[in-house]
């Protein structure tokens, strides 16, 4: 299995609004998407592009506000014990998911859930924090289309 690059951090907000003024205001973040939906997931995402090393935007690591959609999110916990947010776990990606989760299997690491499909419409999967420094991980298969 061979690591690919790093795709996005994801960072859990009690309000993706306000994340989206803190990242314009303060970080100088010129463009973010629209956020959505994943209610399978329990969860709103917007993603926020940052620049690559040549400055171009869109090309570089993506950061992924998480705002919980309800009580039940998996995101709750997290935002009582952080109520102002932070970051929640970070995304590489692989070429081929099945083959990723077998070579983690393999090492003895705790997959979380099953494989399912993510917000870049790619499937993936999150590893357990303490098989991993203590950083909950999200592994995804790399997106085919263009972008991310």
């Amino acid at each position: 299995m061979k690591l690919g690059r790093l795709n996005h951090i994801g960072v859990a907000t009690p309000s993706i609004e306000e994340s989206l003024r803190y990242y314009r205001d303060v970080m100088g973040a010129t463009i973010a998407h629209e956020p959505f939906d994943l209610a399978e997931q329990g969860v709103k995402v917007c993603f926020v592009d940052t620049p690559d090393a040549q400055g171009e935007v869109g090309k570089g690591t993506q950061i992924e506000l998480i705002e919980p959609l309800g009580p039940e999110s998996p995101l709750t916990g997290f935002l009582q014990k952080n109520p102002q947010g932070g970051q929640h776990h970070v995304c590489y990606e692989v070429e081929d998911i099945e083959q990723a989760r077998s070579w983690f299997e393999g090492k003895g690491k705790r997959i979380l859930g099953p494989t399912r499909i993510g917000a870049h419409g790619t499937p993936i999967f999150f590893l357990h924090p303490k098989d991993m420094m203590g950083q909950l991980t999200e592994i995804m298969e790399t997106p085919k289309a263009a972008g991310h």
